[in-house]
């Protein structure tokens, strides 16, 4: 029998938890299982790599520590990796058991958090252990205690050994009914090799470099197509511009595509053409781009546009008559 110790906390000395641990690793040792710990504090830079670690256990132990509020965040990488990249046929079949210690308040929520997580998952939670300890101190020396820890210890490995059976849970229903988590449709295999990519600091590096770059050149092609569009149908207005002596008038093109209106100014000789808004103007165009492509190519004029219901106008139509004057596109 071999059973995975997972330590989520930080480490310390005066870790209560670490007592725990210990102990129930010394009651399993005596038992003959073959036990392995990993301290998720010192791996933290390889938490995504570990779910291939739960392949030839036969149960786990996932302890940690409150020391303010919640499992802390090795514990929650840990429980993120086994979702993402776990081999969920696996955890299936094991048999978890939590340890939570306290050194403030919220070891039951905090064990319960762990089991829930683990159900989840689809494993199996046994009974664990939590507890409130102010001082490791008082941990150690109370032998009710220790027996407590013991107990505990004996009854996971006779869990274990005896493959008990748990009721079912609605934490499994709810799983497979609503969850909304996409499924990867990747073999163990494959989530194995993708946690260690993930865990891998320098291709992940290498990777968002990767994306930056393709970023960059997509805004620089994004720009370039903008900045093109931005000149469309001013060149050609500007071109076949047929100054009327004293006639003076503002025209919105709403071009169908088009982010911004084509604002045409004419006073006189004077020609601005620029897209954008105005607060006023003497006629509002609109038209799809393939009807102002037809106008500037001189196959149509703004008035049979007009007519034929290919153009829509507001203002005044006298205005809206002088574009064909003072816009010649027959030379093209």
């Amino acid at each position: 029998m071999k059973i995975n110790i997972y330590y989520g906390g930080r480490g310390l000395l005066d870790d209560p938890t670490l007592y725990v641990i210990n102990k129930m690793q010394e009651v399993l040792e005596e038992l003959n299982v073959t036990v392995e710990r990993y301290n998720l504090h010192e791996q933290k830079n390889m938490i995504t790599t570990l779910p291939h670690t739960l392949k030839e256990v036969d149960g786990v132990v996932l302890a940690t520590t409150v020391e303010w509020y919640g499992i802390g965040g090795y514990m929650q990488q840990f429980l993120d990796a086994c979702w993402l990249y776990g081999d969920k046929e696996k955890i299936s079949k094991l048999y978890m058991c939590p340890v939570v210690m306290s050194t403030t308040y919220g070891e039951r929520e905090g064990k319960l958090n762990l089991s829930t997580a683990w159900e989840i998952l689809g494993g199996l939670p046994c009974s664990g252990i939590c507890g409130y300890i102010a001082d490791t101190v008082t941990l150690e020396m109370n032998e009710d205690y220790t027996r407590l820890i013991e107990k505990k210890a004996e009854n996971l490995y006779r869990t274990i050994h005896q493959k008990m059976p748990n009721f079912p849970t609605s934490n499994h229903a709810v799983k497979q009914k609503i969850t909304i988590t996409k499924n990867l449709d990747l073999t163990p295999q494959e989530s194995e090799q993708l946690s260690q990519y993930a865990a891998d600091d320098k291709y992940v590096k290498r990777q968002k470099e990767d994306i930056q770059e393709l970023a960059s050149l997509f805004k620089g092609m994004m720009e370039t197509k903008e900045t093109e569009d931005g000149l469309e149908y001013i060149s050609d207005l500007e071109k076949n511009f047929k100054p009327l002596a004293g006639f003076r008038a503002t025209y919105k093109f709403i071009i169908e595509g088009k982010k911004k209106p084509l604002t045409v100014q004419v006073n006189g000789g004077e020609l601005k053409c620029f897209y954008g808004t105005m607060e006023r103007a003497d006629v509002e165009l609109q038209m799809s781009k393939e009807t102002m492509r037809d106008i500037v190519s001189s196959r149509m004029t703004f008035q049979r546009a007009f007519m034929s219901g290919e153009m829509k106008m507001k203002g005044d139509f006298k205005v809206l008559r002088t574009l064909d004057q003072i816009f010649d596109f027959s030379g093209i």
